[in-house]
């Protein structure tokens, strides 16, 4: 297998390139451009669900396709999904603490 080359980067870094133009107003992600997926580009971001949102709203992504997961036992809540726009692959990921819960005293007569 060749090596890859910044050329073959060019549908991610394109849409990058897009998306800073179009959308430059919105709170800034983590990206990432891979030479082990070429055609994606990663939009992550941490600790904010809100920037999560407005740029699924920004992209018009349905929030159908959304998928909930919760990792790192129980503690972190983790948002992603899929979509196409300007010939990249794009993933959005959005990471945020589950928050912590109350705990219970027996006989407090929650739940009774």
């Amino acid at each position: 297998m060749r090596a890859r080359t910044l050329a073959d980067l060019s549908a991610p870094l394109m849409t990058l390139r897009l998306l800073c133009v179009e959308f430059g107003h919105l709170p800034a992600p983590t990206v990432e451009v891979s030479t082990i997926y070429p055609e994606r580009l990663e939009l992550t971001f941490h600790d904010d669900f809100a920037a999560f949102e407005m740029w699924r709203e920004a992209l018009n992504i349905a929030p159908e396709g959304v998928v909930h997961r919760v990792q790192v036992g129980g503690q972190t809540n983790v948002l992603r999904v899929h979509a196409t726009y300007a010939g990249a692959a794009l993933m959005l990921t959005g990471y945020a603490r589950v928050p912590a819960t109350e705990p219970v005293l027996a006989g407090s007569g929650v739940g009774s």
